[in-house]
């Protein structure tokens, strides 16, 4: 039987032996049943379920995140639909990359989806084309908007990022080796390319 284990966030059957068959529901926070939601997966025999109550526009997902860490080879994950999963095709990509680089497999009930099936590894190949795709109409467009903005005589490029105030504190902890690159970022908060782009100017003037 599914028992709560962290606050409804997490049920666990302690009587299932294969510890490798997961499932992951998302539901908005007006939802109220999310029985059935849970029900869905009933015939599965999973050994635990990952509860998020969030809507599907919120980009912080700490449960999702909490799953994927925890994934591991062997691991198989159901959901009951794409749109309980992903905010966008190109979420979608990075969740599906992220559990088949650790050898594990995603299968959703309302698609029949699997991605160790040929019709699932199809699907996937279709995603990457749309969201290919989609970010070469949208480059397209922010290039022909820059055309049309010099021409008119509007485009003044894209403003400077300036530097944060605790910038000479934090590179120093990094140059010195004190701190590694990701944690200066988190630090900064300072997205990878705007972080290298400064510590390139930095050892320049060095």
């Amino acid at each position: 039987m599914l028992e709560d284990k962290q606050h409804k966030n997490i049920l666990i059957d302690e009587s299932q032996q294969d510890k490798n068959r997961i499932g992951y529901i998302r539901i908005s926070s007006a939802e109220k049943n999310e029985q059935k939601h849970i029900e869905a997966f009933s015939h599965l025999g999973l050994y635990k379920i990952y509860i998020e109550r969030v809507s599907i526009k919120d980009p912080t997902r700490p449960i999702l995140q909490q799953m994927l860490d925890e994934v591991k080879k062997g691991c198989t994950v159901y959901i009951g639909s794409f749109a309980r999963l992903a905010r966008s095709i190109k979420d979608f990509l990075n969740i599906v990359n992220e559990i088949t680089q650790r050898d594990s497999h995603l299968i959703s009930l309302k698609e029949s989806f699997d991605t160790m099936t040929d019709r699932g590894r199809l699907i996937i190949e279709i995603s990457e084309y749309i969201h290919e795709f989609e970010r070469e109409n949208m480059l397209q467009r922010q290039r022909e908007g820059i055309q049309l903005a010099k021409s008119q005589g509007k485009f003044k490029g894209r403003k400077e990022i300036p530097r944060p105030q605790n910038w000479d504190e934090i590179y120093n902890l990094y140059r010195t080796r004190k701190m590694t690159g990701t944690q200066a970022m988190i630090q900064l908060g300072l997205k990878r390319n705007t972080f290298y782009k400064f510590v390139k100017k930095e050892r320049e003037n060095e």
